[in-house]
């Protein structure tokens, strides 16, 4: 295990697994430009890294993510539209990097996420919270409106009436709730929700990279493609790993019956 932490992100490896840590306790971890720009930096990186398998992001402090921050969003009426929506893509610009990572990325949630950091934890492949942890789509409480593609993520999920109640009232819903719901892969006892996403984690860094990446790619997209776009998108993914190296590796060792070994295959990407 090594650690590296500058001011806003820690960041540890377990293995073939990378701990991402959102690294504002004081303010119950709320974003920031400076964990914009670091974990958009630490995922690309991790992407280009064939040591790292899958990726776990949390929060420091028992708290993951408590969304913006109000001192900074209150300075924001003196700017201009444009330079509004200039600050506004930090954060999409994260989400969207989040969701490209061709490496599984899997939130573990204590505590409180609200708001953005709603948007933050769905945003991931997956999602272990405890059992007491808090979702609130907040944004109505102080005047706003969701970002970071909050509806998106819930209306995949939830019935529009849900999504509606969710983001009119601002309440907070449980990690438990959640996982009834199905938004939450993993329930995890308090205290617990890092370990398991660490377990979960590295159960998916022994696996085929690039299929995965492939696999997490169609997951996306079949929220928005007809069945013949995910048809012709299964279907060039198939026949190209029908003769990757993975395959060959996978098969083998299936009839060899033995743990099929993909690490050796991992080679930076492009």
């Amino acid at each position: 295990m090594s650690n590296e932490q500058n001011t806003a992100l820690i960041t540890r490896r377990e293995g073939a697994v990378l701990v991402l840590s959102n690294n504002n306790p004081a303010a119950r971890n709320a974003l920031s430009p400076a964990f914009y720009l670091a974990l958009t930096q630490a995922l690309h990186d991790a992407k280009n890294d064939p040591g790292v398998g899958a990726i776990v992001l949390t929060g420091e402090g028992g708290h993951f993510c408590a969304g913006g921050d109000l001192r900074q969003l209150v300075k924001r009426r003196e700017l201009s539209v444009a330079e509004r929506r200039e600050k506004l893509e930090g954060l999409h610009d994260l989400i969207r990097a989040v969701r490209a990572c061709p490496k599984p990325v899997i939130a573990a949630v204590e505590g409180a996420a609200a708001g953005a950091g709603v948007s933050l934890a769905l945003a991931c492949d997956m999602l272990v919270a405890a059992r007491n942890a808090a979702f609130s789509v907040a944004y109505v409480k102080i005047g706003l409106t969701p970002d970071g593609g909050a509806t998106a993520f819930l209306a995949q999920f939830v019935s529009r009436q849900l999504l509606t109640e969710l983001c009119l009232t601002g309440e907070r819903v449980s990690g438990e709730r959640l996982h009834a719901l199905g938004a939450v892969n993993r329930l995890a006892e308090p205290g617990e929700a890092l370990a398991q996403a660490i377990a979960l984690a590295q159960q998916l860094a022994s696996g085929p990279d690039e299929a995965m990446g492939n696999i997490k790619a169609l997951c996306h997209a079949a929220y928005d493609n007809t069945l013949e776009q995910q048809l012709e998108q299964e279907a060039q993914f198939m026949v190209h790993a029908q003769a990757s190296e993975e395959s060959r590796e996978g098969m083998a060792a299936f009839l060899e019956k033995r743990p099929a070994d993909y690490t050796q295959l991992r080679q930076p990407r492009g």
